[in-house]
């Protein structure tokens, strides 16, 4: 077994530390979701946390970690005799991101059950984390289907396998700690308010901090075994904290006063349902633990809000994580009582620092406060003049360049959004699970059945049993059973939706200019960046302006970082639309080769209008018919504004082969019926 890095020795990061101690003092909590950039030590820590967990006791030759205390009645491999038990040090399991169902919950001998009727089980991972630690690296990566089971089977302590009429129950409760970088995506909101904490990481600015940081690294990659004893000292007396703390942990008392102040707090930061008010219950009350008290005091809810309640504030992909620590103050003042016993001197809440540890390190309750894609409060120029419409001056106190109103302009905030309606790529796909095309998948209803590739995962039990059933007399059969071989088995075909690859090809010109104009078109925009974060789909973005156009932002996971340069966009100049088709068309043509299951959808926000050397609208047509000749779907949104309409994004739409929609037409509750347009025209292209 390899040498984990000590615990006690991280650098900083107090409040990740502290969640994963509360945690391991009360693993009612509900674990921990560790949101922060790449290279800060999420894992090193999460990791580190086994080694302070006391042993386990458990029943010998269980697969399931029974307690020889309370053995769980239902346990596969029980009933279990009365015998010695063993010890073990408590388990850390690891989820990969690319697991499957079957890995994570068990799987059953389907063979076996149909021809023998014998429930024969091999135990997933949530059966090998029963009593430990189930890590889960990037998090927001994992299928949400995955996601759902990981978190069921921790709100109710047990995980069920349910395959055609055979079920099997068992114990699974676990500490869950889950890693992730907001860059790569975020979690929807429902499963964001599963996990009990979370905490925001980030690597510390303090030159003599990250000093040490390197330092120790460097000392525990060259002998990590000399590294780990130097520090067991003081892993030995934070286990001994731990043990502390969790025999303390029954006999805290929280008190009235302490619990209107945590009901008053979640109604002030309106946070949804009861959850929040449970999981701030049990954090205030480890912490009073961890500190040695028997009682929770005001600075335990406080932290305990800090801890619990930031991301359970999240309404959408475009809000940033956080709490008002003023709101929070007022609320606890208000609510709490004259007769609040005073907390000890020096209550120690988190973890002992190492030398060169200053505190810093990244913050948990309060992450930073980033501006949103509107942040700027800019009023709009309802006139379309002044410098906002104009050439704004350079750096250099001169016009822009791009001539008359094609100078480059101030960034314009983005109208509220909306529900937009939703487009869907034609035909069926294999790409990964989401919610906006129709796909083969291992989820959903069920289309059909084939022999099956590999394992069997889904049993289609009518064409199992009519392929069995002409062979029975020649097999032998003389009982009741159903002789079943291999050869028999048929795995179902499902039919569900995919995620597909929406590239947001956007008009930044000065035909598009109009601060007022380019608000509703970022808001347009941001709308369907909502729907493909709603949709789990990945995103890009492309822009052109000026003389040439450029990849904004790379296809990513992460809509809010989509939703960030959107905000920043700036516009002016002229309008190269061919570059900007030629730009998306070679996107695409990279994606396809990284991830040639995830199709494409392309949508241009653009009024048609292009400029620039000899006939610009015509290359633009022709690179229309590049795209579509790929086979790329696609949806042109037409900005023209005015009295004179030249429908130039009708004609690129028909170009594209797919369909022009008007800003108006995008919101989900107006007449068009958009998705039947976009199939409707692709189908006509392709029968031509």
């Amino acid at each position: 077994m390899s040498t984990r890095y000590p615990f006690t020795a991280v650098v900083g990061m107090d409040d990740l530390r502290l969640a994963l101690l509360l945690n391991a003092v009360s693993p009612a909590v509900g674990g921990v979701l560790v949101r922060g950039e790449k290279g800060t030590a999420k894992s090193t820590a999460v990791r580190a946390l086994a080694d302070l967990l006391p042993e386990v006791a458990v029943v010998a030759d269980c697969r399931f970690s029974c307690d020889p205390a309370a053995p769980d009645p239902g346990c596969p491999d029980g009933p279990h005799p009365a015998a010695a038990p063993d010890s073990r040090p408590a388990r850390m399991v690891e989820l990969p991101v690319g697991a499957s169902e079957d890995r994570l919950v068990g799987s059953l001998d389907i063979e076996r059950a149909l021809a023998d009727g014998v429930k024969s089980f091999e135990p997933g991972l949530l059966a090998d984390a029963h009593r430990g630690i189930l890590y889960v690296d990037e998090v927001n990566l994992l299928h949400d289907h995955l996601v759902d089971l990981m978190l069921d089977a921790a709100a109710m302590g047990a995980s069920y396998v349910e395959r055609e009429g055979v079920s099997v129950r068992h114990a699974s409760r676990f500490l869950l700690v889950g890693t992730m970088n907001p860059e790569e995506g975020e979690l929807r909101p429902q499963l964001l308010d599963r996990f009990g904490l979370t905490v925001e990481v980030a690597a510390s600015r303090d030159p003599d901090q990250r000093v040490e940081v390197v330092r120790r690294r460097l000392a525990f990659d060259d002998d990590p075994a000399a590294f780990a004893a130097r520090w067991a000292e003081d892993e030995e007396e934070l286990r001994e904290r731990v043990r502390r703390a969790r025999e303390l942990l029954p006999r805290v008392a929280l008190g009235d006063t302490a619990l209107r102040q945590i009901a008053a707090t979640c109604a002030a930061f309106e946070v949804d349902g009861m959850r929040a008010d449970i999981v701030m219950a049990r954090t205030a009350t480890a912490l009073a633990a961890w500190a040695g008290r028997s009682e929770v005091v005001e600075e335990d809810v406080r932290r305990a809000a800090l801890l619990a309640l930031p991301h359970r504030r999240r309404r959408n992909p475009f809000d940033a994580p956080g709490l008002d620590e003023d709101t929070l103050d007022e609320t606890l003042s208000r609510f709490g009582g004259e007769d609040e016993p005073d907390p000890d001197p020096d209550p120690d809440p988190g973890p002992p620092p190492g030398p060169g540890d200053d505190g810093g390190g990244g913050g948990g309750g309060v992450p930073p406060q980033g501006e949103g894609p509107a942040a700027d409060g800019a009023a709009p120029d309802p006139s379309g003049t002044g410098p906002e419409a104009g050439g704004a001056p350079g750096p250099d106190g001169r016009q822009a360049p791009g001539g008359p109103g094609g100078g480059e302009q101030r960034p314009v905030p983005a109208a509220d959004p909306f529900r937009a309606r939703m487009f869907s790529v034609p035909g069926l796909g294999d790409g990964a699970a989401g919610r906006r095309s129709r796909a083969r998948t291992e989820h959903g209803r069920t289309t059909g059945a084939r022999r099956p590739r590999g394992g069997l995962t889904r049993l289609h039990l009518a064409a199992t049993v009519q392929a069995a059933a002409p062979h029975q007399r020649a097999r032998g059969r003389a009982g009741a059973g159903l002789v079943v071989r291999r050869d028999d088995l048929r795995q179902a075909v499902r039919e569900g939706r995919e995620g597909n690859l929406v590239l947001f090809a956007v008009d930044a010109s000065g035909s598009m200019a109009a601060r007022r104009r380019m608000g509703a078109v970022k808001g347009a925009v941001l709308s369907l960046l909502l729907d493909a974060y709603q949709r789990r789909d990945k995103v890009g973005l492309v822009t052109f302006r000026g003389r040439d156009a450029e990849l904004a932002l790379p296809p990513t996971s992460s809509v809010d970082a989509a939703a960030a340069r959107l905000g920043s966009l700036p516009t002016g100049g002229r309008t190269p639309l061919a570059a900007g088709l030629l730009k998306a068309r070679e996107t695409l043509r990279v994606e396809r080769l990284r991830d040639p299951a995830r199709r494409p959808l392309l949508v241009v926000v653009t009024d048609g209008r292009a400029t620039g050397a000899g006939d610009a609208f015509g290359s633009a047509l022709r690179a229309a018919r590049l795209l579509a000749a790929e086979g790329t779907a696609s949806v042109v949104v037409d900005c023209e504004s005015g009295y004179v309409r030249l429908g130039l994004a009708g004609t690129l739409a028909g170009e594209l082969g797919g369909t022009a929609v008007t800003l108006d037409e995008l919101r989900a509750d107006s007449i068009a019926g958009l998705v039947r347009d976009v199939r409707t025209a692709t189908t006509a292209r392709r029968a031509a």
